[in-house]
C-alpha cells in the first residue's frame, strides 16, 4: 500500500505541472546539439544519430558502432555495449546488429534522464551492469560507463485486442490506436511515436488485432493497410504480427473446410502466406486463439492443437515466420476450467514444430490478479512457452483506479516450478536457460487506446513501461522499474522546461520528490509490494 500512496502523493503534487501524458516517459532533454558520429547510416542507425543529437547532455561525443567482434555477438543482434574510451573523451555504443545501436540509444538517454549518470554513488540494489564510478565529481560517472545488455527474451510482444470496428475488447483507454478506415491512405503521426516509444523499452513486436479475429484481417485490402503500418515500425525494429481466425479458409476462402490436414487448406494458407510476405518481408507471424469460448480451431475436424499449429507452422517455416498458440482453452460446459489447459496441452508435449511456442496467462483460469501460476509452466519441458501478462486493467480496476502491476508479473515470474530442483523459476523456464529453446516469447495484452495520454489514467502508463523493461530483464525490481517510470514521466530534466512557470519545480519541492521516490526502494517483504 505504501508504494501506491507514494505514488497518489505525486500524482496529485505534480498534475498542475505535468503534461497531458502524450509524451509518455520520453521527455527527454533538449535544447543542445550533441556531437555524435556513425560511419553507417540506415533508417534505424539514423534514428539513433537524432535521438542523441536532440537530447544527448552528457558533454562528451558518443559514437555509434556496427560491428561483428566476438562478444558483440555473443550479445546478439539487439544487445549492446556502452564504453567510455581509456581517455575518457568518448563514448561508444557498439553491437553486432542496427537495433541492438538502438536499444543502447535509448538506454543511455533512460540513464540520463534518470539522473543516474549524476549519481557517484549509484543504488547499491541496482541490477544494471553498469560500472560506475565512485568518485566525488558527480560527472565522473560519464568517464567510468562499462555497460553490456541483451535481453533475456527474443520474442517481446505486445498484443492488441483491437477489433477491425475500432472497438477495443478489455480496452479502458478509447477507440484504437489503428485508424483503419483512414489506412493506408493517411497515415497518424501516433504510429510512429507509438513504436518509439515501444523500443525505448526494447519491445520488438506487436499483434495489432484482437485473438477474437475477424477472417476479414486476411483480406488483401486490410492487408495493405497493414503494410503501412508495418512499414512504419520497421526502423524502430517493431514486427507485425496477425491473430488470424483458424476458420479464414472458409470464410475468406470459400472452402467448405479448414481442417488442417486438408490438401486444399493447405494450399489456401500458403497462398495466403506468400501474400503476405510479398507486402511485409519481415512479417512475423501468427497468434492462434483456437477452440476457446466459442471460437473455432483444429479440434472442430477432430484435430489437435498440435496438428492445427503445426500445419500453419510448416507454411510460415520457408520465411522464418513463427506460431504464437494460446493455451487459453475455455469451453463452458467443463467442469474445471482450471485443469483444461493442463489437461489438453500437457499431452502434446514435444509434439509441435520448432517455430510453435505455446503462450499461457500467468495463471489457470484467467488474469486473476490472485491466482497459482498455470501448472503448464515447467510441465511442457520439449516444448517452448510463453508467459502472457494483461497489461490492461480487466480485472484491476478499469484502468479507472491506480494499479501497479510489476510486483504482481515479478510474483509470477520469480515463483519456483521445481521442475528441475530449486530455482527453476519461470523466468528460467520461458527464458531459454532452463531448456534451451532458442525461441523464447513473453506477451503483454496492452492498455493502449487513442486517449490524448495513451492509456486511459495517467499512472496506466506505468504498466507499459513496466512490461518493456521486465520483458528485457525479468531481473529488474518493480521498485527499480517503478522510480525509473516516474523519474522519467514527473522530473523536469531540461533547462527548457526549467524557465518554463507551468512546469517549474522549486529546489525544495525537487529534494522532497526525490526523498518520496527513495521510499520506492524499501525492503522487500511479504505484504510491502
Amino acid at each position: 500500500m505504501r508504494i501506491i500512496s507514494i505514488l497518489l502523493a505525486l500524482f496529485f503534487c505534480l498534475s498542475s505541472r505535468a503534461e497531458d501524458g502524450s509524451a509518455l516517459w520520453l521527455r527527454y532533454a533538449t535544447g543542445t546539439k550533441a556531437e555524435i558520429s556513425c560511419r553507417k547510416q540506415s533508417p534505424t542507425l539514423n534514428i539513433a544519430v537524432s535521438e542523441l543529437q536532440k537530447h544527448w547532455k552528457g558533454g562528451i561525443p558518443v559514437a555509434l558502432e556496427v560491428n561483428a567482434t566476438k562478444e558483440l555477438r555473443a550479445l546478439g543482434n539487439e544487445g549492446y555495449t556502452i564504453r567510455t574510451s581509456a581517455d575518457g573523451k568518448q563514448i561508444t555504443i557498439a553491437s553486432s546488429g542496427e537495433q541492438g545501436v538502438l536499444y543502447g540509444t535509448y538506454h543511455l538517454l533512460r540513464l540520463q534522464a534518470t539522473e543516474q549518470l549524476l549519481n557517484p554513488n549509484p543504488s547499491s540494489n541496482s541490477s544494471s551492469d553498469s560500472n560506475l564510478s565512485s568518485n566525488s565529481n558527480p560527472d565522473s560517472s560519464l568517464n567510468a560507463l562499462n555497460i553490456s545488455e541483451k535481453p533475456d527474451y527474443r520474442i517481446r510482444i505486445l498484443n492488441h485486442w483491437d477489433n477491425l470496428d475500432g472497438t477495443i475488447e478489455r480496452g479502458y483507454a478509447g477507440h484504437s490506436l489503428w485508424k483503419w478506415e483512414e489506412l493506408p491512405a493517411v497515415i497518424s503521426p501516433r504510429y510512429e511515436a507509438y513504436a518509439r516509444a515501444n523500443a525505448s523499452i526494447g519491445i520488438n513486436a506487436t499483434v495489432v488485432n484482437n485473438v477474437n479475429a475477424s477472417p476479414r484481417i486476411l483480406s488483401d485490402d486490410y492487408l495493405q493497410k497493414v503494410k503501412a503500418l508495418a512499414d512504419i515500425f520497421r526502423p524502430y525494429g517493431l514486427k507485425v504480427y496477425l491473430s488470424i481466425n483458424f476458420s479464414s479458409p472458409v470464410a475468406l476462402g470459400g472452402l467448405p473446410t479448414s481442417d488442417p490436414l486438408n490438401k486444399e487448406v493447405i494450399a489456401w494458407w500458403k497462398k495466403k502466406a506468400k501474400e503476405i510476405y510479398s507486402l511485409i518481408p519481415d512479417f512475423g507471424g501468427f497468434l492462434v486463439k483456437a477452440n476457446s469460448e466459442g471460437q473455432p480451431g483444429p479440434c472442430d475436424y477432430g484435430r489437435t492443437h498440435a496438428e492445427g499449429a503445426n500445419m500453419l507452422a510448416d507454411v510460415l517455416k520457408p520465411y522464418h515466420g513463427i506460431i504464437m498458440w494460446r493455451a487459453f482453452v475455455y469451453l463452458p460446459t467443463d467442469s474445471d476450467r482450471a485443469k483444461q489447459a493442463y489437461l489438453e496441452f500437457e499431452p502434446l508435449d514435444g509434439k509441435f514444430r520448432d517455430n510453435v511456442i505455446v503462450q499461457i496467462k500467468n495463471g489457470p483460469i484467467d488474469f486473476q490478479p490472485r491466482e497459482p501460476f498455470s501448472p503448464l509452466f515447467g510441465a511442457m519441458k520439449k516444448t517452448p512457452v510463453m508467459p502472457e501478462f494483461q497489461i490492461t486493467q480487466e480485472y484491476l480496476g478499469f484502468s479507472n483506479h491506480l494499479a501497479f502491476l510489476a510486483p504482481m508479473w515479478k510474483e509470477c515470474l520469480d515463483s519456483d516450478t521445481y521442475v528441475q530442483g530449486a530455482g527453476s523459476t519461470i523466468a528460467r523456464v520461458t527464458d531459454g536457460s532452463l531448456f534451451s529453446h532458442p525461441l523464447t516469447a513473453i506477451a503483454g495484452v496492452t492498455n493502449i487506446g487513442d486517449d490524448v495520454n495513451w492509456c486511459g489514467h495517467p499512472f496506466a502508463q506505468a504498466n507499459w513501461y513496466a512490461f518493456g523493461r521486465l520483458a528485457w530483464k525479468h531481473s529488474l525490481s518493480s521498485e527499480e522499474i517503478g522510480e525509473e517510470w516516474l523519474k522519467q514521466t514527473f522530473l523536469p530534466i531540461s533547462e527548457q522546461s526549467r524557465s518554463d512557470s507551468a512546469n517549474e519545480l522549486s529546489q525544495k519541492e525537487r529534494q522532497q520528490l526525490h526523498s518520496q521516490l527513495s521510499l520506492l526502494n524499501f525492503s522487500k517483504s511479504p505484504g510491502k509490494q
